[in-house]
């Protein structure tokens, strides 16, 4: 690939991005109200999405062999931990990837 062709490429991907992201300042944006099932999916999908994660992160752990999913639920407990400590989500994200990586590569190898 040539580098004027990967150069239209990259302006081609990040103009379509930004014309979706400023599309619904576009049609909503001014004195109008935000429509009551945008409001209602603002309030529903993060917790939609977490839940996706957690279902796509857990679900290689297999409860019938060694070590039977303790890394995965430790790791889990200390986000759960350190989210209600702190209520920060970058220290329960690092805090609860930090502990999983310990517990695979040192404890339960």
């Amino acid at each position: 690939m040539t580098d004027t062709r990967a150069a239209s490429l990259i302006a081609a991907a990040a103009i379509v991005t930004a014309l979706l992201r400023f599309l619904p300042f576009l049609f909503l944006g001014g004195k109008r109200k935000t429509p009551e099932y945008i409001t209602y999916l603002g309030k529903v999908l993060p917790y939609a999405i977490i839940g996706m994660l957690v279902v796509y992160c857990l679900r290689g752990v297999t409860p019938l062999n060694w070590p039977h999913g303790l890394p995965e639920l430790l790791a889990v407990a200390a986000v759960v931990v350190l989210h209600l400590w702190r209520r920060s989500t970058l220290l329960s994200i690092a805090g609860g990837t930090i502990c999983y990586m310990v517990l695979i590569q040192f404890i339960f190898k």
